[in-house]
């Protein structure tokens, strides 16, 4: 690859990382949220390093422009597939790739939930907001049994079950970045399936189905009450909404 060809790639990669980073949320889709300052480091890196073979290219210039043949030019032509690698630094810029959805879902493994030993006091407040795997360890870890009869609030995007005409309430969790994604999810019961991929405030009561406090209880609601969200900024972890400023 020419060094011209290569200058202007790191400069737009490097541009294009910067503008992800600093004006918008899209690197949330690539990478969780603490990864942002090394991104914005890169960013500047590849930028200054694009910036600095343009000018040492631009200092070259003077001297060559004497020579009547110019040997040390190289004259071969930039291999077409390297024209590839221009692809994803400007769709950086101009491109934000789909948010991953009930397809990853489907597809993806069940993230491990861990075991917590002892829960402290649920509060008094109805609905009551939880993440789903906090959901999920009260309903098959709390032996006071604390979840039972209380109504709750879970928030996620709608996912399809592949088994029946069912539907599970889903969160996608980025461990480190998109390709090492998991699902944490909880079945839905009592109203038909919304269309895959919406994201809903959910509002219920655990469905039950096994012994309450054990692992054989299901990670299951009985919904009482559904109403569309918008997409949170922090889609891809298992938090409870952030509330916009």
């Amino acid at each position: 690859m020419k060094r011209p060809v290569q200058t202007l790639l790191l400069t737009l990669t490097g541009v294009g990382l910067l503008h992800a980073t600093l004006f918008t949320d899209t690197y949330l889709r690539y990478v969780k949220a603490g990864l942002r300052p090394p991104l914005i480091a890169s960013g500047a890196v590849l930028l200054l390093l694009g910036l600095a073979g343009a000018a040492a290219r631009g200092g070259a210039v003077a001297p060559d422009a004497g020579h009547g043949h110019g040997h040390a030019h190289d004259h071969s032509g930039t291999p077409r597939i390297a024209w590839l690698l221009f692809l994803p630094a400007v769709s950086l810029l101009f491109y934000a790739p789909p948010a991953l959805g009930a397809y990853t879902a489907a597809r993806s493994s069940s993230r491990p939930i861990t075991v917590q030993k002892g829960f402290a006091p649920l509060p008094a407040t109805s609905p009551l907001p939880l993440t789903l795997t906090a959901f999920t360890k009260r309903v098959q870890q709390d032996r006071s049994l604390a979840i039972k009869g209380r109504t709750v609030q879970l928030t996620g995007f709608v996912t399809p079950s592949e088994e029946d005409d069912g539907w599970y309430l889903t969160r996608i969790v980025f461990t480190c970045c998109a390709a090492d994604s998991q699902t944490v999810r909880v079945r839905m019961y009592g109203t038909d399936a919304p269309p895959a991929d919406t994201w809903l405030a959910v509002t219920g009561t655990w469905h039950p189905q096994g012994t309450l406090g054990t692992r054989t209880a299901d990670a299951a609601l009985d919904v009482t009450a559904a109403r569309p969200i918008a997409q949170p900024v922090n889609a891809y972890t298992d938090d409870l909404p952030l509330r916009p400023n």
